[in-house]
C-alpha cells in the first residue's frame, strides 16, 4: 500500500464515523420533542462539524465552530428553552402540520436550488499543497470576503430571520 493510498483510506476511515456522527446529531435534533434533548443534539453536530473542519486542516474554523457556536450561541439557545420554559402538556401530540409541511417544501427546494448552483460550477482540482496562510485569520478572512461573499452575506441574513423569529416566539409568551 503506498502511502498516499494509505492516507486517503486512513482519512475515510476517520471521516464517515464523523459525518454519521453528525447527521445523526442533526436527524435527533429535528426529531427530538424535547427542546433541551434537541439542544444538547445540536451541539453534538456542532462538535461532529468541528472535527471534520480539523481533519480539511482547518483548525481556525474549528476552534471557531466550537467557542461561537457549541459555546456562546448553545448557551443563548438554552436560554430561551429555559424561559419559555414549555411543559409537555403545552407542546401537545406531534402531529404533522401545514408549516412543517411549508418548511420541508421550503428545504428541498433551497437543496435542489443549492444543488443546481453547485453542479453548475466548473470542476475544480482539489489544491494538494496547501496556501501558505491557510488556515490562519488574514487567509481565512480574505477568502469569505472575496470568494464567499454571497454565502457569507446569506448566512447573515439567515441568522437575522432566525433572531427575529425567535423573539417573535418569545414575545408571544412572555
Amino acid at each position: 500500500m503506498t502511502p498516499l493510498l494509505a492516507a486517503a483510506v486512513a482519512e475515510g476511515v476517520i471521516f464517515y464515523p464523523l459525518a454519521i456522527l453528525t447527521l445523526a446529531g442533526a436527524f435527533t435534533m429535528i426529531l427530538s420533542r424535547n427542546p433541551v434533548y434537541a439542544a444538547m443534539s445540536l451541539v453534538l453536530t456542532f462538535f461532529g462539524i468541528a472535527a471534520i473542519y480539523v481533519l480539511l486542516s482547518a483548525e481556525l474554523l474549528a476552534a471557531l465552530q466550537i467557542i461561537v457556536y457549541a459555546g456562546a450561541i448553545m448557551v443563548l439557545f438554552l436560554f430561551v428553552i429555559m424561559l419559555l420554559n414549555i411543559t409537555e402538556a403545552e407542546m401537545g401530540k406531534q402531529r404533522i402540520t401545514v408549516g412543517a409541511v411549508v418548511g420541508g417544501a421550503v428545504a428541498l427546494v433551497f437543496w435542489m436550488l443549492s444543488y443546481t448552483v453547485f453542479e453548475g460550477l466548473p470542476n475544480q482540482e482539489m489544491p494538494t499543497q496547501l496556501a501558505a496562510n491557510f488556515g490562519e485569520v488574514v487567509g481565512v478572512g480574505r477568502i469569505l470576503f472575496t470568494q464567499f461573499i454571497l454565502p457569507f452575506e446569506a448566512t447573515g441574513i439567515l441568522l437575522l430571520v432566525a433572531i427575529v423569529g425567535a423573539v417573535v416566539v418569545a414575545k408571544a409568551k412572555i
